[in-house]
């Protein structure tokens, strides 16, 4: 089974920019995304030439902001969306799709934003996130994905030292959540595992003073996957030549 996970920074955009092409060319299982900037509707009409996947899409409240979306060959057992605590269900986050082996859960999770002024709230979301997502793994393993927002150590991002506790993605505050996230759900970070040693390979860059040309980025898109179900990992990559958004896709492969 093969999984990707982009944040397509706004899917009407992406779809102009070859969002159906990319979709073709991995023949992926299942293709989530994030960061729609789209109504349900809207994401609708904009898909509606992928006609060989069932689409489910979860937007925000909110026009033009957030929302995430899962495309599966596969129709799954369900289909379903956010925590239910309504402080965090108005923006769109979460969607999930249901398997007979595992729940996916696609996430954006929200940043910290400018001066941090957000980090009260995100490190909350954190921890009503991790409970949320420990009562979907008492029925079944999870593979969490998405863009998380945080860069996990100081080797998944190109500057650390001067972002480190001044830059939303890459506070103590955030990297605690994410951690705790790690040890209490028992995930493993499925590209770190399997690329211990690779240090420069990232899946966000800022669209200011030609980051991506010089490849200062970050590594904040993830794919999560519970310890029960890591033997059967075959890969996970980052695919950095594809363009088309601030970030480039995920993916996973597992033999389901």
């Amino acid at each position: 089974m093969k999984l990707v996970s982009w944040n397509v920074n706004g899917i009407r955009a992406s779809v102009k920019k070859g969002f159906e092409e990319v979709v073709s060319d991995f023949d992926a299982d299942v293709f989530c995304f994030q960061e729609t900037k789209a109504q349900d509707d809207q994401v609708e009409e904009a898909l509606k030439g992928i006609t060989d996947y069932e689409l489910f899409t979860n937007s925000a409240e909110k026009k033009g902001y957030s929302g995430t979306g899962i495309l599966s060959k596969q129709k799954p057992i369900s289909f379903g969306s956010d925590m239910g605590i309504e402080d965090h269900d108005m923006e769109g986050r979460i969607s999930y799709a249901e398997y007979d082996a595992f729940y996916l859960v696609n996430v954006y999770v929200p940043n910290s934003g400018n001066g941090l002024k957000r980090l009260d709230y995100r490190s909350g979301w954190d921890k009503d996130f991790t409970d949320y997502l420990l009562n979907l793994s008492k029925k079944k393993p999870l593979i969490i994905t998405g863009d998380f927002n945080v860069a996990h150590t100081e080797n998944d991002l190109a500057n650390p030292k001067s972002n480190y506790n001044k830059t939303s993605g890459f506070t103590q505050v955030e990297i605690d959540g994410f951690e705790h996230m790690l040890s209490t759900l028992k995930v493993k970070d499925s590209f770190r595992t399997l690329h211990p040693d690779t240090f420069d390979k990232y899946t966000f860059w800022s669209m200011r003073g030609g980051a991506r040309s010089r490849n200062v980025g970050w590594r904040i898109d993830y794919f999560l996957v519970s310890e029960s179900l890591w033997p059967k990992v075959k890969s996970a990559e980052i695919h950095d030549q594809i363009m088309g958004s601030d970030h480039c896709p995920i993916s996973l492969e597992i033999d389901i």
